[in-house]
């Protein structure tokens, strides 16, 4: 073999190929397993670990766009949802789907990578055996998602790189950031029209890809519930840039086609392989191989040919493509629905990927749909698919390590057996025999290994008609439970018939008695309903009366309403009067308030000048007091004068004396009498007018008083 012959040049040590590639099921002496493998495994043995489901959607093409195509596919990232518009019978239907992550027309390549496929690609370095594949229409963006676009010519990394090359990326950074020692191989094949061709091959083979008489690679069961594909070229590589140009190299030789849907189509599966050894050394210093296998799946596309425009070898193409494809549905719907059959034999697809899909590898599916209107049928059979394929459990386990003296001693007993072949062949001292002999022994040969596959076909369509007798009987076992149920509940019904006839019974004879009691008091009631009707007769005269009552109330009513309207009017009128008579209140308050302002300026005049009269009648007064003050005091002192000349004087001149002073004394009283008469006449003039300033003070008030009060009345209307 061609990769026996390459030499590695980062480790010490030769990769296996994919028949001696450690499983998980393996049980050899020489073979170890570490503690916490152990546990993980057992823990996922206990637990299946879904499939995991991530769905991208493309943006709109530039010829989608031009026309404006309408989009029905909206993405929630945050939320990882997925709704479909739909129209049915005129009536939008939303259909959401939730899968594990959403990514929408605006992501990113990396953006991709890191969030979904990084984490795989660790765990293939811990020592699983991992799968990524995409599922979707033709034109959703498979190929682009997986390889991505071309690389650079100055050797650089394009921003827009697929999941193949960025995982090859990590897988070197990794190792080269451990400085560990590996060992890495890559396989490339393609399956078409249920074909598989080996995309590594030497030139000088792919010239006779086409030739009948060629026989084609065949799929081989390893004995061990695995499959591998017999005689494909294995690549050793040892650096990122050997893996792009085998990647450039395999994918230059697919088949593509243009059709209606996509300017470069797959028209065939490719799976891309890298296989992994590493070593490690123990806690007892012991040297141990670690193997990790990570499958690269691009899957063609599913087409409607009507709408691809597919014709003769193209529509055979597309006929196969959905055919492998749609065995993978089947295949997804039985590990779903948990059926006693799978059928991964239908196709090669499906034996290919037999242990992605319900086995021991960590499976990751990329849906790709297309948002355009016209691809919605296509896209919720996808959504549809990719929805069901998330309940898929597989049972993921990690490789068993092996001793590396253990593996060294194996390759060399290898080498000593394909020694002494080749040297028997040089020397031609090993077993030979006739031609014919030989031509008969490859003819049986071949005649047997037609035998064995037509045994196989009919061994397949027996295990189908077993299939579908093992259905027909289960289906029915299911009826005979079911009509055994139905016996059952029938005979528990008639039992509660029968409790409820002997029920019925026992109402029947209750319900004659009642029948009689009901017959007595039917008796009564008619008794008693004449009565009622006579008094029936009685109201209805009252009602009658009652009646005419209510229309005369009626009437009064009417009566009340036309007074009311009639009110409503004077109200109305008495508005405007009032409006009219507060204009003429406010002028004559205004008027008012000129006059008394007027008659306060002439009572203030009046009392000037009654004050300053009655002053001067005072003054006046005061004069002619003090006059009467003096010729009394005069008088005093004349009659005192008098009194002392005529103190001496005898008896007779004492009446003399008594005539002068009564003389006297009857001038004073006159004089007294006439000034007190002046003095109550100036008191009365001054009362008098006191009294008019008084009357004239409390008519003001008055007045006053009647302007405030309709004042308020006015505002209070108002």
């Amino acid at each position: 073999m061609e990769s026996s012959q390459h030499q590695r040049r980062g480790g010490g040590f030769v990769s296996l190929s994919p028949s001696q590639t450690p499983r998980s099921n393996d049980k050899p002496v020489r073979d170890l397993r570490s503690s916490d493998s152990n546990s993980s495994s057992k823990h996922d043995k206990d637990k299946g670990v879904n499939v995991q489901v991530i769905l991208r959607c493309r943006p709109l093409s530039a010829e989608e766009m031009r026309i404006h195509t309408p989009v029905v596919i909206s993405c929630n990232e945050s939320r990882r949802e997925v709704c479909a518009v739909q129209n049915i019978a005129n009536k939008q239907i939303d259909r959401t789907f939730l899968f594990d992550k959403v990514f929408g027309p605006s992501s990113q390549q990396k953006e991709l990578f890191e969030l979904a496929v990084s984490p795989i690609v660790n765990e293939v370095l811990e020592g699983y055996n991992c799968t990524i594949f995409a599922y979707g229409q033709t034109g959703t963006g498979k190929t682009y998602t997986m390889e991505g676009g071309a690389r650079k010519k100055n050797g650089e990394f394009p921003s827009d790189a697929g999941v193949i090359p960025r995982a090859v990326k990590q897988i070197f950074d990794i190792l080269e950031a451990q400085s560990a020692e590996y060992s890495m191989k890559v396989t490339f094949l393609e399956l078409y029209n249920e074909e598989i061709t080996d995309l590594l091959a030497p030139e000088e083979t792919t010239k006779f890809i086409d030739d009948k008489s060629k026989k084609p690679i065949a799929l081989m069961e390893d004995g061990k519930g695995g499959v591998f594909v017999r005689g494909l070229e294995e690549e050793l590589v040892t650096t990122a840039n050997e893996i792009y140009k085998i990647l450039e190299k395999g994918s230059a030789k697919r088949r593509t086609a243009e059709t209606l849907l996509n300017k470069q189509s797959s028209r065939s599966h490719s799976i891309f392989s890298i296989t992994i050894h590493i070593k490690e050394c123990t806690p007892e210093g012991e040297e141990m191989i670690k193997c990790g296998k990570l499958n690269l799946v691009d899957l063609a596309g599913s087409e409607n040919i009507s709408r691809s425009g597919a014709r003769e070898g193209r529509a055979r193409e597309a006929g196969e493509i959905n055919k492998s494809l749609l065995t993978l549905g089947r295949v997804i719907n039985a590990l779903v629905e948990h059926s006693g059959h799978v059928p991964y034999r239908d196709s090669k697809l499906t034996r290919l990927l037999r242990d992605s899909l319900g086995g021991k590898t960590k499976t990751c599916i990329i849906a790709t749909v297309s948002p355009s209107i016209h691809c919605l049928e296509e896209t919720l059979s996808t959504l549809d698919y990719a929805h069901r394929a998330k309940n898929i459990k597989n049972k993921p386990e990690i490789n068993q390590k092996m001793m590396k003296s253990a593996l060294i001693k194996d390759l060399y007993s290898e080498i000593d057996r394909l020694r002494q072949e080749v040297y028997a062949a040089r020397e031609k001292n090993g077993i030979y025999i006739p031609r014919d002999r030989y031509l008969h022994d490859e003819a049986e040969k071949k005649a047997m290994a037609e035998k064995i596959e037509r045994m196989e076909l009919v061994s397949e369509s027996k295990e189908k008609q077993i299939t579908e007798l093992q259905e027909l009987y289960n289906s029915q076992q299911m009826l005979t439970a079911d009509l055994s149920e139905k016996l059952g509940k029938t005979e528990k019904k008639l039992e509660e018939t029968e409790n409820a006839l002997f029920d019925l019974e026992d109402k029947h004879r209750q319900a004659n008695a009642t029948i009689k009691e009901k017959e007595f008091l039917i008796s009564n009631l008619l008794k008693s309903e004449k009565a009622l009707v006579e008094r029936a007769f009685e109201l209805r005269e009252e009602l009658e009366n009652a009646a005419s009552d209510v229309s005369d109330l009626f009437a009064k009513i009417e009566r009340k309403d036309k007074i009311e309207d009639g009110n409503k009017a004077l109200i109305q009128k008495f508005q405007s009067q009032l409006t009219q008579q507060l204009e003429i209140l406010h002028k004559t308050v205004a008027a008012s308030v000129t006059q008394q302002e007027q008659q306060l300026k002439d009572m203030e005049e009046d009392m000037q000048s009654f004050v300053s009269t009655k002053s001067e009648a005072m003054e006046e007064l005061q004069g002619r007091l003090g006059k009467l003050k003096s010729t009394y005091g005069s008088g005093i002192k004349a009659l005192d004068n008098i009194a002392l000349k005529l103190d001496g004087n005898s008896k007779s001149t004492f009446g003399d004396l008594n005539s002068e002073v009564s003389k006297h004394s009857h001038d004073l009283e006159d004089l007294f009498k006439g000034i007190a008469s002046e003095a109550d006449a100036l008191l009365n003039d001054l009362q008098s007018s006191l009294y008019k300033q008084e009357e004239k003070l409390t008519a003001f008030a008055q007045q006053q008083r009647e302007v405030c009060k309709l004042l308020l009345r006015v505002s209070a209307n108002l």
